[in-house]
């Protein structure tokens, strides 16, 4: 079953992203969340999602810091990471390349963008 993982420390942020995955969960997509860097990064390594939607600036370990530490381990080279963040300068974006995130997106986000993503990372035909 393909997983998506959402982390956001602020709740209506994970709510609205949940919202615009829930018709995934009609083609088998599980979607769990997480509401800090720390807690992501074990759940990462616990379920190892297909896809995570990250944010960067979270409390317990930012999104660079989660990013690089599922790069750098090679048992979950396959997580597509997608920094969701609303730092969008380009210091910030070297930051994410530099943590090997695979997309950086900013906030606020078009949840068509995100279907369409999620979708083609995934393979499924909505």
């Amino acid at each position: 079953m393909p997983k998506v993982l959402i982390v956001d420390d602020e709740p209506h942020i994970r709510l609205l992203l949940e919202q615009t995955l829930e018709e995934f969960e009609e083609k088998g997509v599980e979607i769990i969340t997480a509401g800090n860097g720390k807690q992501a990064l074990e759940l990462i390594k616990k379920e190892t999602p297909d896809i995570v939607y990250l944010d960067v600036m979270m409390p317990e370990m930012n999104g660079y810091d989660v990013c690089n530490a599922v790069k750098n381990d090679p048992a979950l080279k396959g997580v597509y990471i997608i920094l969701l963040t609303a730092k969008g300068q380009e210091y910030d974006k070297k930051m994410g390349d530099d943590s090997g995130a695979d997309i950086y997106m900013t906030k606020p986000f078009n949840p068509d963008v995100i279907i369409a993503k999620t979708a083609s990372i995934l393979n499924i035909t909505l």
